[in-house]
């Protein structure tokens, strides 16, 4: 599994990294967290407002600082 983190490097999109990867650790999956910093890759995926998150190349949420949970059920679905 693939998850990118979609951002420019600001305090939200680092903390969505951070929650990226403890969701990623109590799930106990064996994911690769990446994260996307060029703008015109973000904008590829159709994401103008960050942060976002994408699965496997399949956005599954933007605009916000989603918490631990909510990006858990994201990689469960």
């Amino acid at each position: 599994m693939k998850i990118e983190v979609l951002g420019p490097g600001c305090p939200r999109c680092q903390s969505l990294e951070a929650n990226v990867k403890e969701a990623v650790k109590e799930l106990g999956l064996d994911a690769e967290v990446v994260k996307v910093t060029e703008m015109g890759k973000i904008m590829s995926y159709g994401v103008m407002s960050t942060p976002g998150i994408a699965v496997d190349g399949k956005v599954k949420g933007y605009g916000k600082l989603f918490s631990v949970d909510e990006i858990k059920k994201m990689l469960q679905d």
